[in-house]
């Protein structure tokens, strides 16, 4: 069972807007951020989750997760402390103020990565975040590049590919997105994303020029 919910933020945060990304797994938004990290470092940034479940070896506390105790999470919690929080396979996930504002005080965009049910819910926060939609081009060209991949059984595939329909119908609702890539050609996606993102990247180097 996963379930997401998101918490109202009761004042804005200071710093870079961040930019929260969603979009079908196979529509390159890892491919995207990645380029876009590259060409652009010390620009953006991802917050620190924090998570209830054990670590794994080699990660580390404050640098993989913040690892902590469900008391302590669900104690963050009710005190309005995440922005959003999860729950999968018994262990809780969630990303809280302070690690969203910990990445902006070093001038830097906070990059959220969520799904479409988050994106609708996180709109009922003041974290006022740029809205970006990386999708495919059509549903037979997403199935084409799931099944390159060859990490998919049939039924996980199909399951995908019911989730992305659903997915590129939402992302059409008016207001839902600031900006939708179509990813068909990598570099054009990579060349809109940059143009959606331009004015934000150009403060924060002004902002790190200046200091």
């Amino acid at each position: 069972m996963y379930l997401r919910h998101f918490t109202r933020l009761f004042s804005a945060m200071a710093g870079p807007r961040p930019v929260v990304f969603s979009g079908p797994s196979g529509a390159g938004k890892s491919t995207l951020l990645k380029k876009l990290m590259k060409e652009h470092e010390n620009v953006f940034g991802f917050s620190v989750s924090h998570t209830t479940r054990k670590p794994r070896p080699g990660e580390e506390n404050g640098k993989d997760y913040h690892f902590v105790t469900r008391e302590v999470m669900q104690g963050g919690i009710n005190n309005g402390e995440f922005i959003e929080y999860a729950e999968f396979s018994g262990n809780m996930y969630g990303t809280s103020k302070v690690a969203v504002q910990a990445v902006q005080a070093k001038n830097l965009i906070c990059i959220l990565d969520i799904d479409m049910q988050g994106v609708k819910s996180i709109k009922k926060t003041d974290l006022n975040p740029i809205y970006i939609s990386i999708q495919p081009p059509s549903l037979e060209v997403l199935d084409n590049r799931l099944r390159a991949r060859k990490t998919e059984s049939e039924e996980s595939l199909q399951r995908r590919l019911n989730a992305a329909k659903v997915d590129m119908e939402l992302s059409k609702e008016p207001g839902v997105f600031d900006v939708i890539v179509v990813n068909d050609r990598l570099e054009d996606a990579y060349v809109e994303l940059k143009q959606a993102l331009l004015e934000e990247i150009t403060k924060v180097k002004k902002v790190s020029a200046s200091s």
